[in-house]
């Protein structure tokens, strides 16, 4: 398998493994920039050059001999379950993409016909039932995690779990994995971990959201969209996610953790 999803700066002084919807896009920025002194022009994820991914050919030795040698600090990104599957919702659901089309095509008009979801028109802006649709959403979510039907898992609703294990699977060990509610100081301790060719100011480093202005803002609070129904499916797909990065499923109002990260818990069970 490798380490899909796994970035490293050329110079090889950190590594990454991306979560999907867990502020990779200014992640791999401040990646970018701690190697070249500027931000890559464009979404980093279409970077090509500039940065080791392991889906470009030329990266996998580098990335392999790297992660299981354990030569650099090593880290990723999580996020509260409830706020992430909202954030896919109305971005890779409601949200006109990067090329001018809706997500996967004709996944969206599948959706509306066999879930009952609404979108919001062509632009993806126009009012609709956020709190219903997204509640048929999560139905859809739970299919394809559960039954991998209509299509297999997506990866901006899969559980964080899986793709932070794909790393510890086959060889890779963090040394941090970071909240995205608490970015800057998480980010700061990697920085602080590390030596870059280039100085990064965090103060002076913007929030690339890459998937901002796609679809139509969230009309409600979080918890607005969960119900009883809708909480137990959440916690049937995401348990392990809640437990390991110590996130409040009792809540959905509280986005932030409740307790400590514990590294060796991570290893130990996302490795068996």
């Amino acid at each position: 398998m490798g380490f899909p999803g796994t970035w490293m700066t050329e110079s090889e002084s950190v590594v990454y493994r991306v979560v999907p919807k867990c502020a990779c896009s200014t992640i791999g920025q401040i990646m970018y920039y701690s190697d070249h002194g500027e931000f890559f022009d464009g979404d980093i994820h279409d970077a090509k050059t500039g940065l080791h991914k392991w889906a470009m050919e030329d990266s996998q030795g580098p990335i392999t001999r790297n992660v299981q040698g354990h030569r650099s600090y090593s880290f990723t990104c999580v996020r509260n379950p409830y706020t992430r599957v909202l954030s896919s919702f109305f971005d890779k659901i409601c949200g006109i993409q990067r090329n001018g089309r809706r997500y996967r095509g004709n996944l969206v008009p599948k959706l509306i016909y066999d879930y009952g979801i609404e979108v919001g028109g062509e632009d993806g802006k126009q009012e609709f039932d956020q709190i219903r649709s997204f509640r048929r959403f999560l139905l859809f979510v739970r299919d394809t995690i559960r039954f991998r039907r209509p299509m297999d898992p997506d990866i901006h609703w899969s559980a964080m779990s899986g793709h932070v294990s794909t790393f510890i699977w086959n060889g890779g060990k963090y040394d941090k994995i970071l909240w995205t509610e608490a970015f800057n100081d998480g980010i700061a301790d990697v920085l602080g971990a590390i030596e870059t060719p280039q100085a990064v100011d965090l103060s002076a480093i913007p929030r690339f959201n890459e998937s901002e202005g796609h679809g139509p803002k969230r009309a409600h609070p979080v918890e607005d969209y969960f119900d009883d129904l809708s909480m137990h499916l959440i916690y049937e797909i995401y348990k392990r996610d809640f437990e390991l990065f110590k996130y409040d499923f009792e809540d959905p109002s509280n986005k932030m953790p409740i307790g400590e990260i514990d590294l060796d818990e991570v290893h130990a069970k996302l490795g068996e």
